[in-house]
Formats: structure tokens, sequence, C-alpha cells
């Protein structure tokens, strides 16, 4: 795939989400997921807190705490379900969910770890280019293996290996143009 030739991106640095109880987000992403706290934040005048988790290769996830946030609106703020187990749709501008990459070789024993720490999660999805888009078994087109789970605010949260180098074969898609209602 081509480099970016406009800007020097090199990853994410930190993707911003917002958590109702930061206690209970803490103790998922460094408990459950093993993610280290790098950094917290109480912000000025009461308005909360700000934490970070590192998610490897120098890269954070982040959580805002707002004690006057709104309520979380599954199918808007979010998506309501897991992937393969129900609507996964959420409203534009909305982070439908974070997809963290692991080895391809742990993919299976990381579902039985989540499984074994009381988490919610599907099987293991292999994204594929058949009618479907997925397959039980992996394919020649196989690109992804997946595993969906969501954190404590119901956060869509995915652990995906990548099994082969993406190239201009996997590029074919014309981009839909919104539709006016």
């Amino acid at each position: 795939m081509p480099a970016n030739e406009k800007f020097d991106i090199r990853g994410i640095n930190h993707l911003a989400l917002v958590c109702k109880d930061m206690k209970k987000t803490v103790d998922f992403y460094t408990g459950v997921l093993g993610m280290p706290l790098t950094k917290t934040i109480e912000l000025p005048g009461g308005m909360g807190q700000h934490f970070f988790f590192d998610i490897g290769k120098g890269d954070s996830l982040a959580f805002f705490y707002f004690p006057t946030a709104k309520e979380s609106q599954p199918g808007i703020s979010h998506a309501p379900g897991l992937v393969g187990e129900g609507d996964i749709t959420s409203a534009h501008a909305s982070m439908n969910h974070v997809a963290f990459d692991v080895p391809e070789d742990k993919i299976d024993e990381y579902v039985e770890r989540l499984r074994a720490a009381g988490v919610e999660c599907t099987d293991v999805v292999n994204h594929d280019d058949s009618e479907t888009q997925a397959s039980p078994e992996i394919t020649e087109s196989t690109f992804v293996r997946s595993v969906y789970f969501k954190d404590p605010d119901g956060i869509l949260l995915e652990f995906a290996a990548w099994t082969r180098e993406l190239d201009e074969r996997d590029v074919t898609v014309e981009p839909a143009v919104a539709v006016e209602v």
C-alpha cells in the first residue's frame, strides 16, 4: 500500500473516548486487558478526569470522565450489538469500535482468556472476500481474524490479526455517496 505523501503520520498518538466510571474503566483496561496506565489528569474546575493507557507501539487509548456527561445511547453513541450477533450500526460522527492489533497465532488463546475473565465475546471471525464477508475457517481471501467484545461502557472492541499483506487488489469498492432523506 502507498505511504502517506502529504503528512508524516506514524500511527495513533491517542484515541480519546468517554467513560461513565473511571474506576471500572481502569479495572477493565489494566486488570482484564493488561494495558498499563501511563498518565492521569484531573481536569480543572471539577470538569472530570483524563487517563491514558499504553496500547503498544507508542500508541495510547485515553478516556475522559465527565461527571455531567449524558448517558450513552446504543445505536447512536456506539454499536448496540456484537458483530454477527446483532445490529452494529452507530450514528454519523460516532466511534463504532476500536480494533487492537494482536498476533495471529494468539487470537484463539485470547478468546479463551477473555471468556475466563468473564468477558462476553464472539467466536473468531475470519473476515474474507466472500459474499458473507466471513467464514468459519480461514480461506484464501481471509485478510483479518477478529474477536469482538465490549468494555464496561458498552464500547465495542476488537482484537484483530492481519493474515496477509493488503495490496491494490483490496481496494476495489467505490465510495458511497450520502443518501438525502
